[in-house]
């Protein structure tokens, strides 16, 4: 009697055992499909589609589910945002979600997180992400503005190099400008002058006049002086600024990596000196030349700026997945925290402290390429890497010392 009481429970059981089992893992992409950002959202879904292709070998399935990618236009508006981070937790009941792209909207829906306490991967730069406004649940798997700018001063000498910075007036200039001045003047060198202009700015005629002026002015900078511009969108600061001839007086442009359509702007700088996060042609190793070849298969372009960082997004997810075992939340946080895997940029390894992806980044110069099609016939040359362990990229979520 007891053995049969047993199978028939067995037998109930069967079905809901295997109903969880190839119940899909769902993952939300909340990003700007429709708005400004849109060029980088659709860089970043496509990444994260290869990556998932590469870190599964072509099943797109892990634990024995298939990975669902549910897409979301936040259409760069944060009460959007927040409506629909609070769909996904709730009615849609995913693992995670990845996104936005943009840091001010980020910072916005990060409680929401907390509050389903569900794991977020945010897409955004500004430090304050895995910084004063992180909690548990946040895990950047791309650089932030700290990595940026210890790139970019390294990238143009550091000690007795002075700078004067022009930057959109949000989350992601704001930050970046800060984190660039901690990072030069650690390094020796100092930032004379800050200048915030509209987002959508399009004329930089006075905010060019400002900084030429304080960096004319400036004493001590036997490295150079450099006007490091942090900018996102369709604008172009480099033409508005090269007009002005800071040349003339020994002021030298500079900035970091950017999307291959927007290399295009960089024409009037040849010659310029910067930190980039990602160009295809940068990184050597195995992971990058899949991710070439597949995205010159599919798309018939070469991967983009924001391919690489959802390329690997998808990564991460799939090991920390395979490493906890499960979708449970906090046993994907012990998994996520240290994680270690080789991406399209080499080894990245997730810090416990902050859950900040520590990465290579680069020292590139720009030239001319007829061949550089997708980039208006300008290129990034490679002129070293900067390794992760060369940069000291501070945690700024008061849990340094754990």
């Amino acid at each position: 009697m007891v053995k049969r009481v047993a199978v028939f429970l067995l037998l109930c059981l069967l079905p809901a055992l295997a109903w969880g089992a190839g119940n899909p893992i769902k993952i939300a992409h909340i990003y700007d499909q429709t708005s400004l950002l849109s060029a980088y959202g659709q860089q970043l879904q496509r990444g994260l589609e290869l990556g998932f292709d590469y870190a599964t070998h072509g099943t797109d399935e892990v634990l024995g589910r298939k990975i669902d990618l549910i897409r979301m236009d936040d259409q760069l508006k944060a009460s959007r945002a927040r409506a629909l981070f609070q769909q996904a937790y709730g009615d849609d009941d995913v693992t995670l979600a990845v996104g936005p792209i943009s840091s001010g909207i980020g910072l916005a829906v990060l409680p929401i997180a907390k509050q389903y306490q569900k794991i977020i991967i945010p897409e955004g730069v500004a430090d304050s992400i895995t910084g004063k406004d992180w909690n548990r649940y946040v895990f950047r798997i791309g650089r932030n503005s700290s990595q940026d700018a210890i790139a970019q001063a390294i990238s143009i000498g550091g000690k007795g190099a002075c700078a004067a910075t022009i930057a959109q007036d949000y989350a992601f200039g704001h930050d970046g400008a800060t984190a660039f001045k901690t990072a030069l003047t650690k390094l020796g060198g100092k930032v004379v002058d800050e200048e915030f202009l509209p987002i959508k700015t399009t004329d930089f005629t006075a905010g060019g006049e400002k900084v030429i002026n304080a960096l004319r002015n400036a004493k001590g900078c036997p490295s150079g002086k450099y006007i490091f511009v942090i900018w996102a969108g369709g604008a172009n600061p480099f033409g508005g600024l090269a007009a002005l001839n800071p040349q003339r007086y020994g002021i030298h442009i500079t900035s970091g990596g950017n999307i291959l359509k927007a290399l295009a702007l960089y024409k009037p700088v040849v010659g310029m000196q910067g930190g980039a996060y990602y160009y295809y042609k940068l990184p050597h190793n195995k992971v990058n030349r899949w991710l070439i070849r597949e995205h010159m298969k599919r798309f018939h372009s070469p991967p983009d700026f924001f391919t690489c960082e959802g390329f690997a997004e998808a990564q991460a997810i799939v090991a920390a997945l395979k490493k906890a075992g499960s979708t449970d939340t906090d046993k994907l946080i012990k998994a996520f925290e240290g994680l270690t895997f080789e991406s399209p940029k080499g080894r990245i390894h997730i810090r416990p402290q902050d859950h900040q992806a520590l990465q290579n980044m680069y020292h590139f110069k720009v030239a001319l390429d007829k061949n550089a099609t997708a980039s208006g016939g300008v290129t990034l040359k490679l002129v070293r890497v900067i390794k992760a362990d060369q940069m000291d990229v501070p945690i700024k979520n008061g849990r340094g010392d754990e």
